[in-house]
């Protein structure tokens, strides 16, 4: 039984050493030497509050309070270190794993994280340093216009320090990103649940799977398929920055209940109906940021079943007196073709038909949010068939249509003739003369 008290008390004795000791050996020289280094190698301010040698449960350094940077553009709140013991008497050390602790990374951080890639390799004499595996917890971006979760990360790397497989997830569990080696390409699958878009409109996404393959200076983006707002969306895209940066790929949209996204863009709601839509995007630009700035993209549509808000077409006969404000414009099918270019949107050979309603046109959506655009509406009323031009105009949340200067004059004449019934006559005839007007005009343009 001594014996066993003996051995007990030994061991009791080691742990504590074991615990003690690290304490117990002055590291603010070290710490001053660490700082330095990361300094010169960073390029960039370096302070660091505590630096400890552990020894249980491995031996680790423990790094704690690390700020890089005049704005504190990274920081990490710990970082633990633990080596390969047998390398640390060798010129090639090994890390067995280095574990962060709530990083924080600001976007002014990536020109610090350039920098030190274009430092040469080598270093201090002939040392270098391999990590097996890097394990962060509760990493932060702050990224200004952009709200983005928590993230977890366990990578592996190779002898080289080189990604050999990665995963990603938030912290709340919604999004989730893999990816592994093969055949010198790294194979990315990205997928996200119940998740709002963290910048732009607040889109939520309800599920969304991306396949990617990352070679030197290509993401290809081979498949996507997602679901939000009742509907399915699929597509592919390609991003490359050999020279600047270019974007581009083609999306589909099937089945989408577009009330709830146009709210998102808008103060007021402007058309409900199912979505139909595919086309193609293209956008160059210099740095990554600039790239929704620089798109391009024609886009064909169709929304069946829904309602305009703002304005009733359906009531053109009686504006022609008048201005059209507020109402609304229920419709069997709206079509047309939708040009992005940059912040400009253009509707063109827009085509919306309702029972007795039908009409045409195009309309401009300029960045400031303002409306400019002409549709041309047919009404059935008993027997007869009337064309009244409108022009479109206010904004998103306050969209205007008003019949043309030229209507309301050709409308007048007709009427002042031969009674209500020539306001219809005034219209068509108002309508042959600005289509003759236009011809001769477009042919002393020529001239």
């Amino acid at each position: 039984m001594r014996k066993w008290k003996q051995k007990l008390l030994w061991a009791g004795a080691i742990v504590a050493a074991l615990l003690v000791v690290p304490f117990l050996i002055p590291m603010s020289v070290y710490t001053k030497q660490a700082e330095a280094l990361a300094a010169k190698a960073l390029g960039a301010p370096v302070s660091i509050g505590s630096l400890r040698i552990a020894l249980l449960p491995t031996p680790r350094l423990n790094v704690g309070d690390v700020v890089v940077g005049e704005h504190h553009e990274f920081s990490v709140a710990h970082v633990s270190v633990v080596p390969v013991l047998a390398s640390l008497f060798s010129d090639a050390k090994v890390i067995s794993s280095v574990q962060v602790i709530r990083p924080v990374i600001k976007k002014a951080a990536l020109d610090i994280l350039t920098g030190l890639s274009r430092q040469p390799k080598g270093g201090a004499g002939n040392i270098s340093v391999s990590v097996r595996q890097i394990n962060i917890k509760d990493a932060k971006l702050d990224w200004p216009g952009m709200s983005l979760p928590e993230i977890n990360a366990n990578i592996t790397l190779t002898a080289d320090n080189q990604p050999a497989a990665a995963k990603l997830e938030s912290v709340d569990g919604k999004l989730k990103l893999e990816l592994i080696i093969e055949d010198n390409r790294q194979l990315i699958t990205f997928t996200a649940k119940a998740w709002i878009l963290p910048a732009g409109p607040p889109l939520l996404i309800d599920q969304l799977r991306m396949d990617m393959v990352l070679t030197d200076n290509k993401l290809d983006i081979t498949k996507i398929n997602g679901a939000l707002y009742s509907g399915k969306l699929s597509g592919d895209a390609n991003l490359t920055w050999s020279k600047g940066y270019k974007l581009s790929g083609k999306t589909r949209l099937d089945n989408l209940s577009v009330r709830e996204p146009v709210r998102l863009m808008s103060k007021s709601t402007l058309v409900s109906g199912q979505l139909f839509s595919s086309g193609q995007f293209v956008a160059n630009a210099k740095a990554p940021a600039q790239l929704v700035d620089n798109l391009h993209a024609d886009i064909k549509f169709n929304v069946k079943n829904g309602v305009l808000y703002g304005f009733d077409l359906a009531k053109a006969p009686s504006m022609l007196l008048g201005q059209g404000e507020g109402g609304e414009t229920k419709f069997d099918e709206l079509s047309g073709l939708l040009g992005i270019s940059g912040k400009t949107y253009r509707l063109r050979d827009l085509k919306i038909s309702s029972g007795m309603m039908k009409a045409s046109g195009k309309v401009k959506i300029n960045p400031n949010k303002s409306l400019d655009g002409e549709i041309e509406v047919e009404v059935k009323n008993s027997m007869t068939l009337t064309a009244i031009p409108l022009n479109v105009s206010g904004t998103l949340d306050h969209p205007k249509v008003f019949p043309t200067k030229a209507a309301i004059a050709s409308a007048v004449a007709g009427t002042a003739i031969l009674g209500p019934v020539g306001a219809g006559i005034g219209l068509r005839a108002g309508k042959a003369l600005g289509q003759l007007k236009g011809l001769f005009d477009g042919d002393e343009n020529k001239k």
